[in-house]
């Protein structure tokens, strides 16, 4: 599939009515992104990159430009893609298998399907738990279990570590790699961390303070697992951060990754 065209996004220019006017938020953002990716999306506060991403989702409807999946506009929010928040949003009132299972209704496969992917993030054991009863990291296990068990061509995942301590965010990033190089499905990850970019992504995306445009997109050439004491990992690192600490230049040229 190398070379096919899975996710474009072309011409993306996304405004917010304010009290004076209007906000740009996105302006002229290009990508157009392979089947089996990791891309991570960084830059700074307000730049646009949860909004990108809630675009993507089919949360944000009312936007300048095309958003294609396989070819297809994305018009709304679909089981072709899954979308893991900040916070793992688990509803309080059902168990870690209840969660998972929620959009299957109907399904024949469901029980199989909930089963798989509860074992597929290292939650088995604890399918009768609440959300009460989960540690943080567990919780976001299981949301991600929940976006993933629709089978979605893309996950997407919106700074989903951000709330957990130090230790367990790098055991979670270990664990997004490990469910995605199972599945290979898609994966594009917003983060304000710019190591943990280089450690997840295949590619790094940087987009310009508001309005939000694709400053560069870095190639992260590195085996897995990666050492993030290694020369070449701090390089890539510096690459990106120097990003943000030089002039501002005119938006990036279409990109394929």
């Amino acid at each position: 599939m190398s070379g096919e065209r899975h996710l474009e996004i072309s011409g993306l220019r996304k405004r917010f009515a304010t009290a004076d006017g209007a906000l740009t938020v996105l302006d002229g953002i290009d990508l157009a992104i392979e089947p089996g990716s990791f891309i991570c999306i960084v830059g700074g506060s307000g730049c646009g990159k949860s909004t990108l991403l809630r675009i993507i989702a089919g949360l944000e409807r009312d936007y300048q430009g095309a958003v294609r999946l396989g070819g297809a506009p994305i018009t709304g929010p679909g089981l072709d893609r899954g979308f893991v928040f900040q916070e793992p949003r688990l509803f309080p009132w059902l168990t870690v298998e209840g969660n998972v299972g929620f959009g299957l209704a109907g399904r024949s496969d469901r029980e199989e399907l909930v089963r798989q992917h509860i074992e597929l993030v290292g939650l088995k054991g604890f399918e009768r738990s609440f959300p009460n009863q989960l540690s943080g990291g567990m919780a976001q296990r299981a949301a991600i279990a929940r976006a993933l068990v629709g089978l979605p061509q893309v996950l997407l995942l919106d700074e989903p570590f951000g709330a957990l301590d130090a230790l367990t965010r790098i055991r979670m990033q270990q664990e997004v790699l490990r469910i995605w190089e199972a599945e290979r499905t898609t994966v594009i990850l917003v983060t304000h961390d710019i190591d943990e970019a280089v450690y997840l992504g295949d590619r790094v995306v940087v987009l310009s303070s508001r309005p939000g445009t694709v400053r560069r997109i870095v190639k992260v050439d590195l085996p897995r697992p990666r050492d993030r004491a290694s020369l070449e990992f701090t390089r890539i690192r510096q690459t990106i951060h120097a990003e943000f600490f030089t002039r501002e230049e005119p938006p990036a040229p279409a990109y394929a990754i």
